[in-house]
């Protein structure tokens, strides 16, 4: 790889990481401080910045080391999560964002927004009074270091090590190693020093990553002089020992003219595979503590003996053998003199290989017990995309296919026809699976838009809480990257149009603060996303009687409740009394229904005056295939969606009723639905057809109700491969797409809700197809 390539991977970690940010924060705001969901929040900041300074990013790291210094106070305990630091936080998780994407682009962002930032930030870690004027919690007070004079005590001077008659000679540790060299500066240099006690306890993790705890000491050594103590009191028995346990700590009295940051840098990479405790001060009694006269001295060799496994029990230190009086030990000298006389028995061998294994075993049974991470590799879209175009070539070929053996066999069970189930069944599954790669939870969507409404809610003096549930509903990609536009339209819309302000609310017997809920969910084969806010409804008076200041509707025009609420989609609409950054030009609930109409879905409104709105955009699932049912119509050949089709029957002559003068109903148990003939709303015939003669199907609208399509005739149900008949040629009204069918022709896909839009008698325009709104 080279650097642009690691660079790439780096920002889209960040994009990883950034993610992790706010929905930790967005969890502290609701309660959620749990040490846990903090760390995961300073983990994130602390990702970035390492990373951003190994290419160099200087802004993007001095502002995470700011942000990361206060969450370090917040994790260690010394300032509280208060809302006001809450604001602070967020406010500072979407600057981290823009820095992160200005590096990655080669822009900038404004300096005055993360100073100010950076000026609040360290308010609060320093506990002073706010720029703006507010007061920060008061951080804990911090131990005060002892005078100067508390010097460590002086080590033991070493013994020479014996030699056994094998020349062997153990080789001696000092836990004092590291301070041997600042012995002697002494008194001298202490001055104007301060001291830190710091407990360091790895975890297997560590050792695992390729760290080693006694590079990381000598690395603490040059942030000033140490003192070093091993603890060894959970160091287990031999035959009890993990080859890759950790059972080591240490504690380490740090003299340095330097600040505590100094020594968190030393463990900046390893902080997350080990305990860390940095405290102020001398901690004289611990060090006492693991000093046992004669701790300093060097170690002799123990002899081992694999027959041990097999001979002696187990016995942990300090107790006697069951049933047995302990013997008078040996003078170390004389073990390996020992060890040479009693040879390890042949015959031991098997039995202690046995316990190794057994011992091994359990532990290959803990570990697979637990869950292992699943693994995941990142691949260019584009290559996705191919892939996903190569397995749309493979079903058209596979229907051409199917549609070639129809034409030529006679049928039965022969093996063309068996090979060829086998065929459509494999490709199906092939399809599937390449579609679910495609698949992603919109949780990236719903989290920017939390951004959104705090900047809305700062921007209009609102106070706002936004609500997200069904996250990880998956959908495709494609359809993720569109929805970040309309969605953003419809909560600025909430925000400024839906929600009262504080004391509007207070006097309605409301909350002050309004809550805006955005959900996902899947439903017949689509994605149902619904924006709902507790704020004022609709005013459909102000909504008619703009509509008639614009010309839209007349006077004397009849329009139902459901047709006022729609008047909002017509382009260059707006109730607002005058033009703000936020609306007032009428641009914004028009692009939400072209965009809902370039996705192939559709959009309805559910408001209640006082109580709120509802928003509901259905969409599919994705833009690549689609489950139809192919129709015939007028000696042409459509493609139904097989999702809005409730059920088929066929009319009989009892059952049509007429209603008005081209009006007509169709009985379906005891209920009447009408009766729309597609071929005559599609101009493909200028009279209206015989039912009698066709088929009915029976199909449901998002806000629509109920219509009853009357076709000539079904031809069968199969998969299609969505192709855009608006990129390659041109819109028309009443058709969502094209596809290939397997004898090579063309069959149009039909835009239902346009269907059933016009059939209430509304005329069908461009701009109704796909997106029916009511």
């Amino acid at each position: 790889m080279d650097m642009n390539e690691i660079k790439e991977i780096f920002f889209q970690e960040c994009e990883e990481q950034l993610a992790e940010l706010e929905s930790g924060l967005l969890a502290l705001n609701d309660g959620e401080t749990d040490p846990e969901t903090v760390n995961a929040v300073f983990r994130a900041v602390h990702s970035i910045k390492g990373g951003a300074g190994a290419f160099g990013l200087d802004d993007l790291v001095g502002f995470a080391h700011v942000f990361e210094t206060t969450l370090d106070c917040v994790r260690s305990g010394k300032i509280d999560v208060s809302p006001e630091l809450m604001k602070v936080m967020l406010r500072s998780a979407d600057v981290l964002a823009d820095l992160t994407a200005a590096s990655r682009d080669g822009g900038s962002i404004d300096p005055s927004r993360s100073a100010g930032l950076v000026a609040e930030l360290e308010a609060f870690a320093k506990g002073q009074p706010l720029p703006s004027g507010g007061a920060a919690p008061a951080p804990a007070p911090a131990e005060t270091a002892p005078p100067a004079e508390a010097q460590a005590p002086e080590p033991a001077p070493e013994t020479p090590a014996p030699t056994d008659e094998s020349g062997f000679q153990p080789v001696p540790f000092s836990f004092d190693e590291f301070s041997d060299e600042d012995a002697a500066a002494g008194e001298e240099d202490s001055a104007g020093k301060s001291i830190f006690t710091v407990r360091f306890r790895p975890r297997s993790d560590l050792y695992a990553k390729g760290n080693e705890a006694v590079l990381l000491l000598r690395e603490l050594s040059k942030v000033g002089s140490l003192h070093v103590r091993c603890e060894t009191s959970d160091l287990p028995s031999i035959d009890q020992l993990d080859p890759e346990g950790a059972y080591f700590s240490w504690l380490i009295r740090v003299e340095t003219d330097k600040d505590e940051e100094a020594i968190h840098q030393v463990f900046e990479f390893a902080e997350w595979d080990c305990t860390l405790e940095i405290t102020a001060g001398a901690d004289e009694e611990a060090f006492a503590a693991l000093s046992p006269e004669g701790a300093d001295q060097p170690m002799a060799p123990v002899p081992f003996d694999l027959s041990m496994l097999d001979e002696a029990p187990a016995v942990a230190p300090g107790e006697e053998p069951a049933g047995e009086t302990a013997a008078e030990p040996e003078p170390v000298a004389a073990a390996p003199a020992a060890a040479e006389e009693a040879p390890v028995a042949p015959a031991n061998l098997p039995r202690a290989a046995k316990a190794i294994a057994a011992e091994a075993e359990k532990k290959e049974t803990t570990a697979a017990a637990v869950p292992a991470a699943p693994q995941t590799i990142r691949v260019d879209l584009d290559r996705v995309d191919r892939l996903i175009n190569l397995v749309g070539e493979l079903v058209i070929n596979q229907a051409m296919l199917a549609q070639s053996v129809v034409e030529n066999e006679t049928g039965g069970a022969s093996a063309i026809n068996l090979g060829l189930e086998e065929l459509q069944q494999l490709t199906r599954e092939i399809q599937d699976s390449v579609m679910a790669i495609r698949a992603q939870p919109v949780k990236p969507v719903f989290q920017r838009m939390g951004r959104i409404v705090r900047e809305i809610a700062d921007m209009t003096g609102k106070s706002v809480r936004l609500v997200t549930e069904g996250e990880n509903t998956e959908v495709d990609k494609t359809v993720i990257d569109k929805l970040a536009e309309p969605l953003t339209h419809m909560i600025r819309n909430a925000v400024d149009h839906g929600l009262e302000t504080p004391e509007k609310r207070t006097a309605l017997g409301k909350n002050a603060e309004g809550v805006l809920k955005l959900s996902a969910k899947h439903r017949s084969g689509r994605i149902v996303i619904e924006i709902a806010d507790d704020g004022a409804g609709i005013n459909r008076e102000r909504v008619r009687a703009k509509a008639i200041e614009n010309g839209l509707i007349t006077a004397d025009t009849n329009l139902s409740d459901e047709e006022i609420d729609n008047l909002i989609f017509h382009p260059g609409f707006s109730t607002a009394e005058k033009l703000s950054d936020i609306s007032g030009r009428g641009v914004g609930m028009d692009v939400v229904k072209r965009s809902i109409q370039s996705l192939g879905g559709r959009i309805s409104i559910t408001s209640k005056p006082g109580q709120g709105s509802v928003f509901t955009m259905s969409l599919p699932l994705t833009l690549a295939v689609l489950d139809g049912m192919v129709v015939s119509v007028a000696n042409q050949t459509l493609v139904v969606p097989l999702t809005a089709i409730v059920e088929t029957l066929q009319p009989e002559k009892a059952d049509i009723h007429s209603f008005g003068s081209s009006q007509r109903l169709i009985a379906i148990r005891d209920t009447f639905c009408p009766l729309v003939d597609v071929g005559h709303i599609l101009n493909f015939r200028p009279d209206l057809a015989d039912p009698v003669n066709g088929v009915a199907l029976l199909v449901e609208s998002e806000g629509g109700g109920q219509r009853a399509l009357m076709v000539d005739g079904i031809q069968g149900q199969r998969q299609v491969v969505i192709k855009s008949l608006e990129a390659n040629y041109t819109n028309v009204p009443g058709i969502a797409a094209a596809t290939i069918l397997g004898d090579g022709r063309v069959a149009l896909i039909l835009d239902v809700d346009a269907v059933v839009t016009a059939s209430r008698g509304q005329t069908l325009r461009p701009e109704m197809t796909l997106a029916a709104t009511g």
